[in-house]
């Protein structure tokens, strides 16, 4: 047996962890597809991977952080050094408190859907608990305990209107369990998961929709899942059953077979055939958004949108939440966000004919796929906005935090087609788009990746998209407009590094051309303007320009009079990108 953690210890959480993400991979589709509440749009157990999946990544960071930070013997933002400091100071590993709040951090930002949300609150709930500065780490079975009771009583505050029969009522079953338990963290965890268990199997029976379709809840089995995963980590082995780990489906359950051995909702068809469950019209968009503003504001919001919808759920504190609402009027919802701070990473999900809220009687038909579609990353609200606009599914990469190939992958389901053209627009994630693109193959879609390594460069190649033509024709015309459009960046130097131009010190505007520092400026202006001298010096038919949303609001029409006096037969372009990270994207074709 391979040696396991005797305590609760950031090694511990680090394990956690992975195997809950490798839990919830293997159950993925089979909790997809008894996915009937809140809304029956099969995507719980998708959701609750990319939100561990964002957990994971978070802890293995600090982890890496932690390890440059012992080779080096310093920072990695710190001074510069003429090599590395092997006899530096010595860095210790993460702290426990290190590794639950980065995970805590993680799950927050990465939540997706519902369930995701309230297991963001969960495992906010135990850092809470286990990074508590009381003078002692709280490692022992005693700490779990009272880490998994306070994670049960936080996640039922965040939800506007508790119901049982669902994943808060699994976390409290847990906890409750764990309470009793008297021994290390191995017995609590497995107090926890058996009691976790029972739980799951009674949901039918608390709540009318599951017992109809025949099903237990599905974001309780996540939570299963995810607690069968700590019982693994402090004793090396999954947890022994019989039978079925957990009742899925019922002997009465009515299932929907679609043909061609897809299920329902286009994808194939997974251990158990999509639920159809017989509803009546709800609320008809999903809201989610990663929110900046206090907890008065927040207060205030969770007010505002109970009253303008349902499964209203709110998670997070110290200045950043999460916000997630079913609500008819989506606009509203976003503006109530802006009133309460600063809302980003908004995603919007019209739900359609092909889901249905829990409450009355329509049967979810068979969607059928579309035969092509672009997916595509992008840094900005104003760019997934153009994107969008022009057909393609997007994710929203936030400045810092890349999206991890689950949610590239998650992104290739949403876009529900046969054929699939991905655009990465970032150097650093194109084997993250290789691993989507494997992944994809494997569930029957046919996929192109184009290595494009900018916005601009997307863009281009979404000019020169013709869904009518063959597939390869398509990619190739694709492949070559993204290959002959050069790309630059404008953006603030953090701090004091080497370039390819010289020394930059933090402060300076930095002129990035194909990924390599060409201009040290100190005014964004003037770089931006000698950047496109150097791009235009080599010819070009087309500039493109993307501004960040802080960027000076003369900057574009400047740009656009010099291309205007200097190169005649150069068209110019200008769109606003919002919190892009860069303050100016340029692309010239």
């Amino acid at each position: 047996m391979p040696q396991v953690p005797q305590t609760l210890d950031a090694s511990a959480v680090r394990a956690w962890c992975g195997l809950a993400l490798e839990a919830l991979g293997r159950a993925r589709e089979e909790i997809d597809a008894i996915n009937v509440y809140p809304v029956a749009d099969g995507d719980t157990g998708t959701n609750l991977y990319l939100t561990v999946e964002s957990a994971a990544g978070a802890v293995e960071a600090v982890f890496a952080a932690h390890a440059a930070m012992s080779v080096v013997g310093t920072p990695p933002d710190g001074p510069l050094t003429d090599g590395p400091l092997i006899d530096g100071p010595r860095i210790e590993p993460p702290t426990l408190a290190d590794a639950v709040r980065a995970m805590a951090h993680g799950a927050l930002i990465g939540a997706r859907g519902n369930s995701g949300t309230i297991l963001a609150q969960l495992l906010r709930g135990m850092a809470q608990v286990l990074a508590a500065d009381t003078g002692s780490e709280r490692t022992d079975g005693p700490g779990l305990r009272l880490a998994l009771r306070h994670a049960a009583d936080a996640a039922r505050q965040a939800v506007a209107h508790p119901v049982e029969g669902t994943v808060l009522t699994v976390a409290s079953a847990a906890a409750d369990a764990a309470s009793g338990a008297e021994g290390d963290c191995a017995v609590v965890a497995r107090a926890a998961y058996e009691g976790a268990r029972a739980a799951l199997a009674a949901t039918p029976g608390q709540l009318a929709v599951l017992e109809r379709a025949g099903v237990v809840d599905a974001g309780g089995r996540g939570l299963v899942a995810v607690l069968g995963a700590l019982v693994e980590t402090f004793t090396g082995e999954a947890p022994a059953v019989t039978g079925r780990a957990v009742p899925v489906l019922a002997s009465h359950a009515r299932v929907e077979i679609a043909e061609a051995g897809e299920c329902a909702d286009g994808g194939p068809a997974p251990a158990s055939a999509p639920v159809s469950v017989q509803e009546e019209t709800g609320p008809a968009f999903e809201v989610i958004y990663l929110l900046e503003a206090d907890d008065t504001a927040v207060a205030r919001l969770r007010d505002r949108l109970d009253a303008l919808g349902d499964s209203l759920v709110v998670v997070g504190g110290d200045g950043l939440w999460n916000v997630h609402v079913h609500v008819d009027d989506a606009g509203a919802a976003v503006e109530a966000g802006v009133e309460a701070g600063r809302p980003y990473r908004i995603r919007i999900t019209h739900f359609g004919p092909a889901d249905a809220h829990t409450t009355g009687s329509t049967v979810r038909p068979v969607r059928e796929r579309a035969q092509r579609a672009v997916v595509a990353v992008v840094p900005g609200e104003g760019l997934a906005r153009l994107y969008a606009e022009a057909g393609a599914t997007t994710v929203l990469a936030r400045p810092g935090e890349p999206p991890a190939s689950g949610e590239l992958v998650d992104a290739v389901r949403r876009a529900h087609a046969l054929e699939v053209v991905l655009l990465p627009n970032d150097a650093e994630l194109r084997h993250t788009a290789a691993a989507a693109a494997e992944q994809a193959r494997t569930e029957g879609v046919r996929v192109a990746l184009i290595p494009t390594r900018s916005a601009v460069q997307g863009i281009a190649a979404l000019a020169v998209h013709e869904p009518e033509r063959r597939f390869d024709e398509d990619v190739v015309a694709m492949t070559s407009a993204a290959g002959a459009t050069r790309y630059a960046e404008v953006e603030v130097a953090e701090h004091q590094s080497w370039t390819m131009a010289g020394i930059c010190q933090a402060g300076d505007i930095l002129g990035l051309i194909d990924g390599d520092v060409a201009v040290i400026g100190s005014d964004v202006t003037a770089t931006a303007e000698s950047v496109l001298n150097r791009m235009l010096s080599a010819g070009g038919e087309m500039v493109t320009l993307v501004l960040g949303e802080e960027a000076p609001t003369t900057i574009a029409d400047h740009l656009e009079a010099k291309v205007r006096e200097s190169y005649l037969a150069v068209d110019t372009v200008v769109y606003q990108g919002g919190h892009q990270g860069a303050l100016l994207l340029i692309g010239v074709e």
